[in-house]
C-alpha cells in the first residue's frame, strides 16, 4: 500500500492537471471565438445587406423591361463588379497595416494608413476611369448585343460616383474593423439600406426618373454610407486613433502601393474566376438552359459566400492583431478556431444543399427543365460552398500575414493555369458541359486551398511577428 499510494496521488495530479489544461483550451477557444465573431457577425449582416441593395436595383430595374434589367445587371456586374473587385482588393492592405499597428498599440497610425489608403485608391479610381466612358465598345467587343451594349454603357456612366466612393468606403469600413468597431459598419449598412429602399420608390415611382434614376439610387445610398462612417470617426468616436488631417500620410506611399496592388490583384483574380465560368458557359452549343441552371447555383452561392467573406475579414483582423502585438503563437491559436469555425458552418450548407437537392431551385423557378438542371448542378454546388468555408479564411490569414504578393502567384497558377485549362479540357473534350467547366474550376480551387493550407501549416508564427514589426518600421519611418 505504501509503495502504490504515491503513484496514485501522482495519476490524481495527472488526471487533475489534464482535466485543468482542457478547461483551459475550451476557455482559451471561448475567448478567440468571442473574439472573432465580433467581428465576423457585423461583417456578415454588412455583406448580405450590400449584396441586397445591388438585388434591390436590379428588381427596380428590372420592373421597367427586360432591356433595363440586363443592362443594369451587365454594367453592374461586368464593369462595376471588376473595379469592385480590384478596389476592395487594394483596401485589404489596410487590413494588414491597420490590425497590425492596432495589435502593436500604435495607435495613431491606424489614421494615417487609412488617409494614405484615400489616397492610393482615389488615383486608383481617376486610373480606371477610362473604362466606364468606354464600357460600350469594351461590352460589344466581348460578345454583348449593340442595343444591350450601348444602355449598360449609358448605365455605366451613371455609376462614375459609384466608382469614386469605393476609394472612401472601404478605408473607412477597415479602419473601425480593424480596431474591432465592426458594428457601426453593420448599423450604417443596415441605414444605407433602408435609405436606398426609400429613394429608389421616390425615383423610379414616384419621380419617374426611369432607368437612370435606378442607377442614380445606388450612388446616392454608398454615399450616404460615406459621409456617416466619416463623420462617426471624426466626431470624437475614435480618439485614439484619429488624429486629424496629417501630411504623414503623404510618406511612404510607395510601400503601401506595393501591398495595396500586390492585395488588388490577388482578390482581383478570386473575384473574377467565377465570372469567367458563366461567361464560359455561355459560349457553350444551346446554353440558354446551362446558363439559368448556373445562375441559380451562383445566387445561392453568392448568398452563402457572405459568411465566408466576413470569416476571410475577421481572420484577417484577428491574425494581423496578434502578429502586431508580437503573439505568433496567438496568430496561430486564431487561425485553427477560425477555420475550425468555418468549415462547421460549410458543412452545415453542404448538408442542406445535398438534402434539398431537388427543391431549392423553387425559389427562383417551376420551370422543370430548369429544376432538373440545376438538381444536376447540386453536388457542384454544394462541394463550391465547402471548399468556400476554408479558401477564404486561409486567405484572410495571408491578408493579415501581408502575404497577398505570394497568393497572388497561387491565384493565378492554381486559377488561370490549372482550374480554367481543366475546366476547358473537360467541358468541351470530354463534353461534359457545364459540369465540366464548373469541375475543373473546382479542382483549380482545390489545389489553391491545398496550397495555402500548406503555407500554413509550415508558417513560423514567431517569424511572422518580427516580419510585422520589421514591416511597419519600414512602411511607416515616422518615430
Amino acid at each position: 500500500m505504501e509503495s502504490t499510494t504515491p503513484l496514485l496521488e501522482k495519476k490524481g495530479r495527472l488526471e487533475g492537471g489534464e482535466d485543468q489544461e482542457e478547461l483551459c483550451l475550451k476557455r482559451r477557444v471561448w475567448d478567440e471565438s468571442k473574439k472573432l465573431w465580433r467581428v465576423v457577425a457585423p461583417a456578415i449582416f454588412g455583406r448580405v445587406v450590400t449584396y441586397s441593395m445591388n438585388v434591390i436595383t436590379q428588381a427596380f430595374a428590372g420592373h421597367l423591361g427586360d432591356l433595363e434589367l440586363a443592362s443594369i445587371s451587365i454594367a453592374n456586374t461586368v464593369v462595376v463588379g471588376f473595379n469592385f473587385g480590384l478596389m476592395l482588393g487594394m483596401a485589404s492592405a489596410l487590413e494588414t497595416l491597420c490590425g497590425q499597428a492596432f495589435g502593436a498599440k500604435k495607435y495613431h497610425m491606424l489614421g494615417v494608413y487609412m488617409q494614405r489608403s484615400f489616397i492610393i485608391l482615389f488615383l486608383c479610381a481617376l486610373a480606371l476611369l477610362p473604362i466606364y466612358f468606354f464600357a460600350t465598345p469594351i461590352l460589344e467587343l466581348i460578345g454583348q448585343p449593340p442595343d444591350l451594349a450601348v444602355m449598360a454603357g449609358k448605365a455605366t456612366m451613371w455609376f462614375i460616383p459609384l466608382h469614386f466612393s469605393f476609394a472612401f468606403l472601404f478605408p473607412l469600413q477597415v479602419f473601425l474593423q480593424c480596431q474591432l468597431k465592426n458594428s457601426i459598419n453593420a448599423y450604417i449598412s443596415f441605414l444605407a439600406l433602408i435609405v436606398h429602399l426609400f429613394v429608389s420608390w421616390l425615383f423610379v415611382y414616384k419621380l419617374k426618373f426611369g432607368f437612370i434614376g435606378t442607377v442614380v439610387t445606388l450612388n446616392f445610398s454608398w454615399w450616404v454610407a460615406v459621409f456617416c462612417l466619416f463623420a462617426y470617426v471624426i466626431c470624437g468616436n475614435c480618439p485614439l486613433t484619429w488624429k486629424g488631417f496629417s501630411f504623414d500620410a503623404f510618406s511612404g506611399l510607395w510601400e503601401f502601393l506595393r501591398l495595396s496592388a500586390a492585395s488588388g490583384v490577388m482578390l482581383c483574380l478570386e473575384n473574377w474566376y467565377y465570372r469567367i465560368l458563366v461567361l464560359m458557359t455561355g459560349m457553350l452549343k444551346d446554353a440558354a438552359l446551362a446558363v439559368d441552371a448556373l445562375s441559380i447555383c451562383m445566387s445561392i452561392n453568392g448568398w452563402e459566400l457572405m459568411i465566408p467573406l466576413a470569416f476571410f475579414a475577421g481572420t484577417g483582423v484577428r491574425v494581423a492583431n496578434e502578429l502586431g502585438a508580437g503573439n505568433g503563437k496567438g496568430a496561430k491559436f486564431a487561425t485553427i478556431v477560425s477555420v475550425v469555425t468555418s468549415i462547421v458552418i460549410g458543412l452545415f450548407f453542404f448538408v442542406l444543399i445535398m438534402v434539398l437537392h431537388d427543391k431549392f431551385a423553387y425559389i427562383f423557378t417551376t420551370s422543370s427543365q430548369i429544376l432538373e438542371a440545376v438538381d444536376n448542378l447540386a453536388v457542384l454546388l454544394a462541394l463550391s460552398i465547402l471548399l468556400n468555408s476554408v479558401q477564404p479564411v486561409l486567405s484572410g490569414v495571408a491578408v493579415g500575414s501581408g502575404w497577398q504578393a505570394e497568393v497572388a502567384y497561387v491565384n493565378i497558377g492554381s486559377y488561370y493555369l490549372i482550374g480554367i485549362p481543366l475546366g476547358i479540357f473537360l467541358g468541351w473534350f470530354f463534353q461534359l458541359g457545364v459540369m465540366g467547366i464548373w469541375g475543373g474550376m473546382i479542382g483549380g480551387t482545390a489545389i489553391q486551398t491545398l496550397i495555402l493550407m500548406h503555407m500554413t501549416i509550415r508558417c513560423d508564427w514567431d517569424k511572422e511577428a518580427l516580419i510585422a514589426s520589421t514591416r511597419m518600421e519600414k512602411i511607416d519611418p515616422i518615430k
